[in-house]
């Protein structure tokens, strides 16, 4: 029997080929493994706490999931759906609410880092691990693809079901593990740093030949001295995503010292590597209802199951 195995992403902005390569494409590769049920979702009540403006949420949202599907994340393969599309996730989170307590929620890393930056914090990022240990848990999740920097994400998932099952004597939650995708690449982006939107370094991964070349030109380079040996380190760094060092090793060690050379291999690689995927999610955005009736009908398969669970919790709880 395959493992059950869910991940949700927000709608939060442009995807790039360092979300690809750190996230988005084992999603496809594990979906396509026959090994595991995917439940794959928008977290848009997630986003909720940075995305205040109702166009944005609703174009942001039928982004990720042209994203989705352009990646070659399939509705035949997997429930892909919309969190908001699903009450059980808030009114779950909610029961949970009344089991844990604030200096518990108070060691999260989202917190922490919003707490040490002085911000004024809302109850939702408050609340984030809640809500997630909800997600999770409705789906009698096997398995949550997640990288080393997320591992507590699960951990808090795990110990909301201990405590949950403890309080009322039972086993209503299964414990979730996670999968941590190793072999994963933190994906440098145009000047050296990890890639992120923040620090506005990023490839775009839906980019014409045109963005991408403009992208790859602005990689910053090393000054050639005898440490780099006429290699572009961060160029390098990129163009290994897209071909095997064997094959360019011959290409770098032909070609020292000559960046633009190197820049312009890189972007001839990205573009054929991003085309096919570009023309998919550009076919998929010519027909926006096609892409909301795949919400619907995931939405339908993901209700199934999350009201299922939610009527056992509420028997357990003694409200129904």
């Amino acid at each position: 029997m395959n493992k059950i195995l869910l991940s949700g992403v927000k709608p939060t902005g442009q995807a790039h080929i360092g979300n690809y390569f750190g996230a988005m494409k084992q999603f496809v590769d594990l979906q396509n493994s026959g090994n595991y049920e995917c439940h794959l979702f928008i977290a848009d009540y997630h986003a909720l706490n940075l995305i205040q403006d109702k166009e944005e949420m609703k174009k942001l949202t039928l982004e990720l999931a042209l994203d989705y599907l352009a990646i070659g994340l399939d509705p035949k393969k997997s429930i892909i759906f919309k969190q908001s599309d699903i009450s059980a996730h808030t009114e779950l989170a909610w029961i949970f609410d009344t089991i844990v307590t604030m200096p518990y929620l108070m060691r999260a890393h989202a917190f922490k880092d919003a707490e040490a930056k002085d911000k004024e914090i809302n109850v939702g990022t408050f609340n984030y691990p809640v809500l997630m240990a909800a997600d999770i848990l409705l789906y009698n999740t096997d398995v949550v693809p997640v990288g080393a920097d997320q591992k507590q994400h699960v951990e808090y998932a795990r110990d909301i079901a201990l405590k949950f099952n403890h309080i009322f004597k039972t086993e209503t939650f299964k414990l979730p593990t996670d999968l941590i995708m190793k072999d994963v690449a933190i994906v440098p982006g145009t000047d050296g740093r990890k890639m992120s939107k923040s620090y506005n370094n990023i490839i775009p991964l839906f980019a014409t030949r045109e963005q991408i070349t403009k992208a790859v030109m602005s990689i910053v380079t090393d000054s050639g001295g005898p440490e780099s040996g006429g290699i572009p380190a961060n160029v390098y760094a990129i163009h290994k995503l897209f071909k095997t060092e064997a094959e360019l090793k011959p290409i770098y060690e032909a070609n020292k010292g000559r960046y633009k050379t190197l820049k312009d291999a890189l972007v001839e690689d990205i573009d054929a590597f991003i085309k096919p995927m570009r023309e998919r999610r550009e076919k998929f955005a010519k027909n926006p209802k096609k892409v909301i009736k795949i919400l619907e009908k995931g939405a339908k398969q993901a209700k199934k199951i999350a009201d299922k669970k939610l009527i056992e919790v509420k028997k357990t709880i003694g409200v129904i």
